[in-house]
């Protein structure tokens, strides 16, 4: 996988198109991501004790990795990215301005 948690990310198709995030959680096995605060479902919780009432909560659900863009730090666009190695490291690459990410 080359976008990893903590990256900022655009989403590029769906509903949320055009919005950015963070990245919180990377399934690589599935090919998806969560975003914090995006792609959000409504979610219907059962009361656990007597008394207690139910309630609709705001639930982030994964995209897959191919719906979203890493967002350059130096330029701030949404780019494809390549990675060199320099001094024996793996480092990724911003293709619009050549900025290491």
């Amino acid at each position: 996988m080359k976008i990893k948690k903590g990256d900022k990310i655009m989403i590029i198709k769906g509903k949320d198109r055009g919005k950015s995030g963070k990245v919180a959680l990377v399934d690589p096995n599935e090919g998806t991501v969560v975003v914090h605060g995006l792609n959000q479902v409504k979610k219907s919780v059962r009361p656990k004790k007597q008394g207690e009432q139910g309630q609709i909560i705001s639930v982030p659900r994964p995209i897959r990795i191919s719906n979203v863009m890493l967002v350059c730090p130096s330029c701030g666009k949404a780019s494809r990215f390549g990675s060199i190695i320099e001094k024996g490291k793996k480092k990724r690459v911003c293709k619009k301005c050549s900025a290491a990410i």
